[in-house]
């Protein structure tokens, strides 16, 4: 009783010590805004990593709500994002610009906020350096940062260039001239293409908000709340872009533990219509869904559904905002394959070398001694002389292509950041497989709502052709992977072949959310320690089928561990793209080999 009584009060110590870090927070914003019915959206748990960062973040909200508009950026922000922009990149260049455009006026004001600045700024460089360092935007960032700091930085011309021009927002009159310095920025440094495919400042803000208000928000959001999306969206990016210091990839991932959805009973007749909207009609009759359903939709995942589709793009309801994002999304994937080209055709050329010639050497004819078969002259003198029965040969050839491979890509939410490489990895791997006519099947999957969705990309019979349906390859939403393993292992298992491969794409993250029908039993939330164990347990069972199961993992190194437990030995982590062909080309010679 004594431990439960400390432990309460601890809590509450704790939660009346965030109380008072939000009311400072919120205090220092009202003050330096002047408005006290300001709404706020304060990252109270920033001040545990730094306390100054954290308040400079507050005095920025209110600075930026005092001389510019907070409304006017948000509202740019999920228009740039409603044409394709890579939130992160977007996001980045959003809180530098707004740094820039503030600290002037507010320094002027207010004597003590350029010594908090730099106590912030010494912190980030101490905490975030190494992770800023790898990417331009973050070596902006520094510079910038250093030389708030130090005075005078040397750096490189690009970069020197680009601070300049953040410099310059210190004069900036309005929030339009922090939105074309933005827009300028990001068109410049993230996306070049932009501009040239859907116009510039004017046409981003020419998105009208009925526009906005159709397009799908949940897939952004850090909490999955179905109820007013865009509006909790903007208040999110908002609070992002006014915020130097940015959320721990740790805080994020629990933040984003599995939900638990309440819905009555019309709200669940409207699910598949809605998922048929979003990810197109399935290719499965009305009948074959059901009895799929009720072959794999068991134990943890008896409350489930699975929906089999070849994509919003390929099997349209109408033509929608997520057929838009759909077709953005292929688009990014063939540019980006395009830069990675050289790399790309290396790798594959490479995986079809090695799968060819583990092939020949199935193929290859091999002659053994034997008590039966065609009788060999020169073995007759043994007769009556040896025991050695052995007077005949026997010609033994394999079938050099027993082989069927099931290739399943996580398209989960978490997958986004390297949204266009998994797509090459599987493209890459496909490409392989078609060059040597091993049939095989391609498939991502992913989870809304109480539906584990199949999206199939080529199926096994079909030509390289259908290869290229994988730059459709998009990330949204949640992800059941023993559920999804489950499913390609039955297909697998429907296959003639004597041989069969399950290779799967994932981030190591299973996650996702439980949808609480009438009349459910309401599981185990699909997340943490609990989602890991069923899936190591389900690809445990696909291997006692005889089926080869190997995880290829490109993810967050902290999830590493979780990858190991799930694959055991046949785990393969990519950290480079060169690396790809190499890894999973050994694995597969030694499968063929191993059969040999």
């Amino acid at each position: 009783m004594r431990e439960y009584a400390m432990g309460s009060e601890t809590e509450q110590e704790e939660a009346e010590r965030q109380m008072e870090i939000e009311q400072r927070m919120q205090n220092l914003c009202w003050t330096v805004s002047g408005d006290y019915s300001l709404r706020l959206k304060l990252d109270t748990k920033a001040f545990a990593r730094s306390k100054y960062a954290a308040l400079y973040d507050a005095v920025k909200q209110g600075a930026f709500a005092k001389y510019f508009s907070k409304e006017e950026l948000g509202m740019y922000l999920v228009k740039k994002l409603y044409f394709g922009a890579q939130e992160q990149e977007l996001l980045q260049l959003s809180q530098l610009c707004v740094d820039c455009a503030v600290i002037r006026r507010i320094s002027g004001e207010r004597s003590g906020v350029e010594e908090l600045r730099k106590k912030a700024f010494l912190d980030l460089l101490d905490q975030d350096f190494h992770r800023m360092a790898s990417s331009f935007l973050g070596q902006v960032k520094i510079s910038l940062m250093k030389e708030a700091v130090y005075g005078q930085e040397s750096m490189t011309a690009r970069v020197r260039q680009v601070v300049d021009r953040l410099l310059s927002l210190r004069q900036a009159a309005d929030t339009r001239e922090v939105l074309a310095c933005l827009d300028e920025l990001y068109n410049q440094l993230v996306d070049r293409h932009f501009e040239e495919k859907y116009g510039g400042l004017e046409a981003v803000l020419a998105v009208t908000m009925e526009d906005l208000k159709e397009f799908n928000w949940k897939d952004f959001l850090e909490e999955e709340l179905y109820e007013e999306d865009l509006d909790r969206y903007l208040d999110q990016l908002t609070q992002a872009a006014t915020a130097m210091q940015s959320r721990e990839p740790e805080e994020q991932k629990r933040r984003a533990g599995a939900r638990v959805i309440l819905v009555d009973e019309e709200a669940a007749a409207k699910m598949y219509s809605y998922i048929e909207l979003n990810y197109g009609r399935s290719y499965l009759d009305e009948r074959e869904q059901r009895r799929r359903n009720a072959l794999l939709c068991r134990g943890a995942h008896a409350d489930c559904q699975l929906y089999f589709t070849d994509g919003i793009l390929e099997n349209m309801v109408r033509k929608n905002y997520q057929s838009e994002y759909a077709r953005r999304a292929k688009e990014i994937n063939l540019r980006i394959y395009g830069n990675h080209f050289r790399v790309a055709r290396r790798n594959i050329e490479q995986l079809s070398d090695s799968l060819r010639r583990s092939l020949q050497a199935r193929s290859e004819r091999e002659v053994m001694s034997m008590d039966y078969g065609a009788i060999v002259p020169g073995r007759l003198w043994k007769v009556g002389r040896s025991s050695d029965t052995r007077l005949f040969q026997k010609e033994i050839r394999k079938n050099s292509s027993d082989f069927a491979v099931y290739v399943l890509i996580d398209a989960s939410g978490s997958q986004r950041s390297r949204q266009s490489l998994v797509a090459i990895q599987g493209y890459m791997l496909s490409e392989a497989l078609s060059n040597v006519g091993i049939p095989h099947m391609v498939a991502g999957f992913c989870s809304f709502w109480d539906y584990t969705v199949m999206r199939r990309f080529r199926d096994y019979e079909e030509g390289r052709d259908a290869n290229r349906r994988i730059f459709e390859f998009h990330a949204s939403s949640n992800n059941r992977d023993g559920l999804a393993i489950r499913t390609a292992a039955w297909s697998l298992s429907q296959r003639e072949e004597e041989n069969k491969i399950l290779i799967v794409l994932s981030d190591g993250r299973p996650n996702d959310q439980i949808v609480n029908r009438p009349n459910s039993r309401n599981p185990q939330s699909y997340c943490g320690e609990y989602a890991v164990r069923d899936t190591a347990q389900e690809v445990r069972k696909v291997r006692s089928q005889g089926i080869s199961v190997l995880g290829v993992f490109a993810g967050e190194e902290q999830d590493v561990q979780a990858e190991r437990r799930i694959f055991g030995k046949d785990f393969a982590y990519i950290r480079n793209i060169m690396n790809f062909s190499h890894v999973v080309g050994l694995y597969l010679q030694k499968q063929l080999d191993e059969t040999g």
